[in-house]
């Protein structure tokens, strides 16, 4: 799935979608995530903590 458009999803299907990318693909490295789909890690972490979730990088997911 494309991450391209993040702003406009509904925030907790965006924190399941990006929890299985960190996942699976990533390793838990949100810096990583963010420069692969060529987003600003700033707006999705704001709109991620619309819906109260941050981002745990002990465990690599968000919370």
């Amino acid at each position: 799935m494309d991450l391209a458009n993040f702003e406009k999803m509904d925030p907790i299907m965006l924190m399941s979608i990006v929890n299985l990318k960190l996942r699976d693909d990533f390793d838990g490295d949100l810096n990583e995530l963010v420069k692969f789909f060529d987003i600003d890690r700033a707006a999705l972490e704001a709109k991620l903590a619309t819906a109260g979730f941050e981002f745990l990088a002990d465990i690599g997911q968000f919370r």
